[in-house]
């Protein structure tokens, strides 16, 4: 069933990228790449170096209220490396689902570092979908109709799930985390990482701030791809267009992020009359960028191999990298 997923993912975000080809040439994905310039290159890794530390720095307050060390250097090298993996596998989260079990393994509990990963990641969604409704409700006009009520809908879920974790972390957690079933456990230390990571009084003012930070940083770089594009329209003009599009690309249906935001932002662009195919072009420039971004994660997982490598330390801080089994 997994690898049937996985499949559809990947069918799905090429099939949206064939009907734009069949729709507007492959002109409108190569000509925004031959306009990337070395002050484009260095933007995008100036911007990304600001996102990934802001993010860390959201993953070290989620983890360190959730009781594991977490040191922001190591957030940081660690979330480059994930998102350099998120990039180029097909899933498009693989290099998450390493940085938690890894870091779960190196604090002794997989399962809370997962959920720390899960959160954090959790927390900048609830920003951006907080972000997309703002945009529908401030600019309904440059909303086709379709996401008018998706995004409502979206921010609705939000606001409900937020509400029940609250509800029923205090009805029931209390009762079941001595619960006898490993399942009502698990669902009470749940509900309580939920609130210790998100919703306390300590936690939500960081976490949201660097989450809106972080935001920032996608739609800063969202506007350096479009200025490479050579689209010239107002930031204020471009920003709601490109909210929307970060939202897209959470969609199940991508290749390293490639697929919907390429079509929503023909959508989009179309829609606010500066035209589809540049939408495409801005889109395709973007994840180009993203990846250039991340390639400091390349040197970290190179330099973790290579440490990997080396005979594994007698004592002090346990390695990091992979390990080389001895053969017999």
């Amino acid at each position: 069933m997994k690898r049937a997923l996985a499949w559809l993912r990947i069918f799905g975000a090429f099939a949206i990228l064939a009907v734009l080809v069949w729709q507007f040439g492959s002109a409108a994905f190569l000509d925004g790449l031959g306009r990337i310039s070395v002050p484009g290159v260095a933007a995008a890794l100036g911007i990304g170096f600001a996102t990934t530390v802001f993010s860390a720095g959201r993953w070290q307050v989620v983890a360190t209220r959730l009781g594991l060390r977490l040191s922001l250097r190591t957030a940081v090298a660690d979330y480059y490396r994930a998102l350099f993996l998120n990039g180029v596998l097909p899933a498009g989260v693989l290099g998450d689902v390493h940085r938690a079990v890894q870091h779960g393994r190196d604090s002794g509990d997989v399962p809370r570092g997962v959920r720390a990963v899960v959160l954090e990641r959790t927390a900048g969604q609830v920003v951006l979908i907080a972000s997309a409704v703002t945009v529908v409700l401030a600019w309904p006009g440059v909303v086709p109709g379709g996401f008018r009520e998706v995004v409502t809908v979206a921010g609705v879920t939000v606001v409900l799930a937020a509400v029940a974790a609250l509800v029923v972390g205090r009805l029931l957690g209390g009762r079941w985390i001595h619960s006898p079933s490993k399942w009502r456990r698990g669902f009470a230390v749940s509900l309580a990482d939920i609130r210790l990571g998100l919703l306390t009084r300590e936690t939500w003012p960081g976490v949201g701030f660097l989450s809106a930070a972080t935001l920032a940083g996608h739609l800063a770089l969202f506007v350096v791809a479009a200025r490479v594009a050579g689209v010239e329209a107002p930031v204020g003009q471009l920003v709601p267009l490109m909210v929307l599009a970060l939202l897209a690309m959470g969609l199940p249906l991508n290749v390293g992020g490639f697929g919907p935001r390429e079509g929503v932002c023909a959508l989009l662009f179309g829609a606010a009359g500066l035209g589809a195919a540049q939408g495409v072009t801005v889109a395709v420039v973007y994840g180009v960028l993203t990846l250039v971004a991340s390639l400091p994660g390349a040197g970290v997982l190179i330099a973790g191999s290579v440490a990997g490598c080396r005979p594994a330390p007698l004592s002090g801080e346990p390695d990091r990298g992979f390990r080389v089994k001895a053969a017999g």
